[in-house]
């Protein structure tokens, strides 16, 4: 498994974690997944606050999806860079076809622990190519999940995914997290992605230029420290997580954008 693979243990780590502690996300296959597939983790992985916020995060991920899937349980999901995520067993919501997407070596993994239905799927998936997109099933409706996977791909790349996504789909509701220019550059020193060798990702400031030539626009973005769920911290925990996470510097570093078409 290549560095930017590993980089999947991390908020597999975090949920599991979490998980076990009954807060913010309850992942009983990420628990089960980690005891089995982990690794020893160091450095700021190991940190309780990322943790936290990994779980938050994918519990924002977690509650969009249910709401876009509640209003349109027909509508294609797709989870591309889906790693070892639970998301698909997770939301506990009704879905006519839900597609996991992932390198090869990753999707294998997933094979021992996720089974295909009639409305399940997993593939062989690079968001780097975007040429793959043609071979996704049609559908009316599309829902895309990219969490954790835009800092991996150059502006351009991730550019002409989206291209390719607008060009497949009549409509889209795209979820996804992005690191700005400075958030990149920063990673370099302080991102717990390094502690599995992962040194270079990409950034981005102006939303508008990655969605260039495309049918998408921004419609909001939203916080990743949502306060109904810093509040299921302990009260000094959700002190100095507000201080650790602030919205004010964290937006500095690090966003989440909704997209649709």
């Amino acid at each position: 498994m290549n560095n930017v693979n590993k980089t999947l243990y991390i908020p597999l780590y975090g949920k599991s974690k979490v998980s076990k502690q009954g807060i913010i996300l309850k992942d009983a296959m990420a628990e089960k997944i980690w005891e089995l597939e982990s690794f020893k983790i160091k450095g700021k992985s190991k940190s309780k606050w990322l943790s936290y916020n990994m779980a938050m995060r994918a519990r924002i991920f977690d509650d969009w999806t249910k709401s876009m899937l509640h209003q349109d349980k027909e509508a294609l999901v797709l989870h591309i860079g889906c790693g070892l995520d639970s998301r698909c067993i997770r939301i506990n919501e009704p879905f006519t076809n839900w597609i996991d997407g992932d390198f090869p070596n990753v999707i294998e993994i997933r094979k021992k622990y996720y089974k295909e239905s009639e409305n399940y799927h997993m593939i062989y998936f690079d968001a780097c190519e975007s040429e793959q997109v043609r071979n996704l099933p049609d559908s009316n409706r599309a829902v895309v999940i990219l969490e954790g996977i835009s800092m991996y791909l150059k502006n351009e790349q991730l550019n002409a995914f989206l291209k390719a996504l607008s060009e497949k789909y009549t409509s889209l509701s795209i979820l996804m997290d992005v690191y700005t220019v400075c958030g990149a550059k920063a990673s370099k020193y302080k991102n717990p992605i390094n502690d599995v060798g992962v040194t270079r990702v990409w950034g981005i400031d102006d939303i508008q230029k990655v969605l260039a030539g495309t049918e998408i626009v921004c419609k909001e973005e939203h916080s990743l420290t949502p306060d109904y769920l810093v509040k299921k911290l302990k009260p000094f925990e959700q002190f100095f997580f507000r201080i650790v996470f602030s919205e004010r510097i964290y937006r500095k570093i690090y966003r989440l954008y909704e997209l649709e078409k």
